[in-house]
Parts: C-alpha cells; sequence; structure tokens
C-alpha cells in the first residue's frame, strides 16, 4: 500500500459546512447515543476519500444500519486510526497537542470513564494551547469552539499522517 497525502483542508471545510447543520447523505445518530463521531469520519472521508470495508474491524458507512464500528464509536475511530496492520484508509497516530494541525482530531475524556466526544480540530494558532485548539463538533453542536471550554479530565490528539490506498 502507498501512503498518500489526507487533504486536511478538505476535512476542515467540511467541518466549517456541516457543524450546525446535518448532511443528509447520513443518519444522524443524535438520538442514539451522539453524533460527534458520525461528523467527525465524514469530515475524515472528507480528506480521505477512501473507506475500508474490513467486517467489524473497518471504517465504513452504507447507511444506518450498514456501517462500521469505527464510523460512529469513540473508541473504534480510535483503535482503527491506530492499527498496526497495514489496510486501506486513514492512519493516525497519537500526538502531543504541540503537533496537532488542523483536520486532526481530538478525543475528550470527562470523567472517569472512557473516551465520550470526537470533535475535529479545525484551528490551533501559532503555539497550541487548549485556548488555541478551536474545534467542530456535532453531538453539542460547534465550530470555532476552544478546547477550554469542556469540561475536560482527559485528551488525546489523533494526527493524520496520511491515507492507504
Amino acid at each position: 500500500m502507498t501512503l498518500r497525502p489526507y487533504n486536511r483542508q478538505a476535512a476542515v471545510d467540511y467541518a466549517h459546512r456541516w457543524a450546525y447543520l446535518r448532511n443528509p447523505d447520513f443518519y444522524n445518530f443524535d438520538e442514539l447515543g451522539g453524533d460527534c463521531t458520525n461528523f467527525a469520519s465524514q469530515c475524515l472521508y472528507a480528506g480521505a476519500g477512501v473507506m475500508n470495508y474490513t467486517p467489524t474491524f473497518g471504517w465504513y458507512y452504507n447507511s444506518q444500519y450498514s456501517r462500521a464500528p469505527a464510523w460512529t464509536g469513540v473508541p473504534f475511530f480510535y483503535n482503527f486510526l491506530t492499527r498496526r496492520k497495514e489496510s486501506p484508509g486513514p492512519v493516525g497516530e497519537c500526538v502531543e497537542i504541540g503537533d496537532a494541525l488542523p483536520g486532526d482530531f481530538v478525543q475528550l475524556r470527562f470523567t472517569a470513564g472512557p473516551f465520550a466526544h470526537n470533535p475535529v480540530i479545525v484551528a490551533t494558532g501559532s503555539l497550541p494551547t487548549l485556548d488555541s485548539v478551536l474545534v467542530a463538533a456535532h453531538s453539542e453542536d460547534a465550530d470555532y469552539r476552544p478546547l477550554s471550554t469542556y469540561p475536560i479530565q482527559e485528551a488525546r490528539f489523533i494526527h493524520i499522517l496520511g491515507v492507504n490506498r
């Protein structure tokens, strides 16, 4: 497989376009536990252009009933992006806040439980901090929202390295 560039600007543009709306091509999961990772996946797909149709462990969306767990589940999204086995689709790694770029993702933990929110980073500032990193998200719809406004117990940043084709 060849690791191709990820179109960060396309992901960010998509995030701005749909932050306060719902793309009718995708089911709205707000009433089924939240739409944040569905929205994150849509943004990621806008920048990657490749899905992975591997049953159970892939990352794809065909419909509300035909999708991979990684398309809509916070931990599954992380596990897919940081997988070690080479397979089609976007590839990421966990990084420190200073290495995050627009088009990357941040997963937030609010309590002692699991990571529960998955915004897309739309801006970082010249020196990324919780105040300067701005995100777009669904569930609690937002665009250009500073990370510092969330009640964060822990954050992990996923930097997209590229897209396997």
